[in-house]
């Protein structure tokens, strides 16, 4: 029997848990008799073993769900620190260092977005990628990343197309150039004399273009004739000389005596 008094320690802790993922629950004699683990447990029962395994799984579930708590709760409120909030009132002395995580933030992501030079735009994770090789950065950091580019997109800096992201020009301070006055001439009207001269020499010139390339075909094709007519008739006498040495043949197969011409 064991002794139910007596406190439970680290060592007997380890032992259950390896105990269980060798034999499973329920299996409590079979540990106490395993040369294992009777050593380690030989001051505990196999109802105590029961108790203890579902007194620990139960912990286990309690902080699990306790520390994702934590956890989402200290991501969202890193999250909404780096970007203020545009309606928030208050001393802007006190919001200083959200303002310096925003920009520190920001210029992470354009730096990532301008190294990585994709046209189609850089994804969250070749975002997330590139400032995670070079720079040191807390352990939910790609959750506070995907936060800043969400809110990046909505403040205007970024756009977003798909699930690819590029920076705005307007987000880089630079703007499209306009032409000067000086610079913008107006076009001549399409009736204008010189207008019309300029559209009959080019349509003389296509025209003249499109003569010698008909007479340079018509050429070539005289020439494939001229070929194909040659070509005919040394076939026809290749025909005639075969006919000949057939007849050859057959009169030299019969006995007969033959004298060239």
């Amino acid at each position: 029997m064991g002794n139910p008094k007596l406190k439970w320690t680290l060592e007997e802790e380890e032992a259950i848990t390896a105990a269980v993922a060798k034999f499973g629950t329920g299996q409590w004699k079979n540990i106490l008799k395993d040369p294992e683990f009777a050593p380690r447990l030989a001051n505990r029962s196999n109802v105590q073993l029961k108790d203890k395994w579902r007194s620990m799984r139960n912990r286990s579930a309690v902080n699990k769900i306790t520390s994702g708590a934590v956890s989402n709760a200290r991501a969202q409120n890193a999250a909404a620190s780096l970007i203020p909030v545009g309606n928030a009132v208050g001393d802007p002395s006190k919001r200083s260092l959200d303002l310096e995580n925003a920009i520190m933030y920001k210029t992470m992501i354009f730096e990532a977005i301008s190294s990585i030079k994709d046209p189609n735009g850089s994804n969250s994770g070749a975002i997330v990628g590139f400032i995670e090789r070079k720079y040191k950065v807390p352990q939910n950091f790609r959750k506070l990343m995907i936060s800043v580019l969400r809110r990046l997109v909505l403040k205007g800096k970024l756009d977003k197309v798909q699930d690819r992201y590029k920076i705005k020009d307007a987000a880089l301070g630079t703007e499209t150039p306009m032409p000067k006055e000086r610079e913008v001439q107006p076009s001549p009207s399409q009736n204008s004399p010189s207008n019309i001269s300029e559209k009959i020499k080019d349509a003389s010139a296509i025209a003249a273009q499109k003569i010698a390339e008909a007479q340079n075909k018509s050429l070539m094709v005289a020439e494939a004739v001229k070929e194909a007519e040659r070509i005919s008739e040394m076939a026809e006498d290749a025909d005639s000389v075969l006919l000949y040495f057939k007849e050859i043949l057959e009169q030299c197969s019969q006995g007969k005596t033959f004298i060239l011409p």
